[in-house]
């Protein structure tokens, strides 16, 4: 089977769960091949199904924001000839997998939330404009270089050879040209990772800038919280949380969207969701008519009610 190179993202050397996902999507269609810059657990990609585990250790992947890691991933990609490169949807892989496409020639597909192969033709599926199309798209020059969003796929253990390969690679001065200079860690919530998540319990203008009941009910369930652009324009919650059309793009499994109306530039992030639910005071709000389940209430009435019953339910 044809090489499927997948740009793997591990903070701290713990491998990410969107990376595992992309390993579970090689394997519909080819040969997963891990491409890791710093340190990885090897251990947990061969568990996941790479065969190979290609490796590069140097400062300049740290030193610098992405030109080193595009070339060298351009690079392997003229080595292997894969049937596809994927990243994650993340700032830094979607600008990597950008790269990679111009420099190889390639058509580069974004935010794809699925991946299926017939033969040997790659298949990628999109939501677009604002979430309002699904379409289906394929590559037709070179290798398609595919961006998947999170939370695409369940990632499937499945034994690989896991052979780790050392690789090195001739960087150029053009590829240095933005260096790190510091560096300041991200304050830990003890909450998942916002657009990784599996479950999002987001606020908006109907909490009144209050945010407990959204946080304790996001708790009860080990989500991650997220805001809307009302309530985050508010100085309610920081930007970083905004999920939204400018702020980021989720797609968990559940979502919960609590006294947020709905609009547009809102439903543009989170409508990917594979479970939606809403709990809003106005039985009129837009955002009913996208829901799964709809609770016409006061959240600050609700929620307490349903984080005592999730607690209770856990025991």
């Amino acid at each position: 089977m044809t090489e499927v190179l997948v740009l793997i993202d591990a903070p701290d050397g713990k491998v990410t769960k969107p990376s595992l996902e992309l390993l579970t999507i090689a394997r519909r269609i080819g040969e997963p091949s891990a491409v890791v810059f710093g340190d990885a657990d090897t251990g947990v990609l061969a568990e996941h199904g790479a065969e190979k585990i290609y490796t590069y250790d140097d400062a300049v992947y740290s030193d610098y924001l992405v030109g080193p890691k595009a070339e060298a991933l351009t690079q392997l990609v003229g080595e292997v000839s894969p049937a596809a490169v994927l990243t994650g949807s993340s700032t830094e892989g979607k600008e990597i997998s950008a790269r990679v496409a111009l420099k190889t020639q390639s058509g580069w597909i974004g935010d794809a939330v699925d991946v299926q192969a017939d033969g040997g033709t790659i298949t990628t599926t999109q939501s677009v404009f604002a979430g309002n199309f699904t379409v289906q798209s394929q590559v037709t020059q070179g290798a398609p270089v595919i961006s998947v969003k999170p939370n695409s796929v369940a990632p499937e253990a499945a034994a690989g050879a896991g052979t780790v390969e050392a690789k090195t690679a001739d960087i150029s001065d053009g590829a240095k040209g933005a260096k790190i200079t510091s560096s300041k860690e991200k304050a830990a919530s003890g909450r998942p990772e916002l657009t990784e998540a599996a479950i999002v319990v987001s606020g908006g203008r109907g909490t009144g800038g209050d945010f407990t009941e959204v946080e304790a009910f996001a708790d009860s369930l080990g989500a991650a919280v997220g805001a809307s652009r009302a309530a985050v324009d508010s100085g309610w919650y920081p930007h970083s949380f905004q999920v939204g059309q400018t702020g980021k793009t989720v797609s968990p499994q559940l979502y919960v969207a609590n006294g947020i109306s709905g609009a547009i530039q809102h439903r543009a992030g989170m409508q990917t969701s594979k479970t939606i639910v809403a709990v809003n005071k106005d039985d009129e709000a837009p955002i009913f008519e996208l829901v799964d389940f709809g609770v016409v209430g006061d959240l600050k009435a609700v929620l307490p009610q349903a984080t005592d019953e999730v607690k209770k339910r856990k025991g």
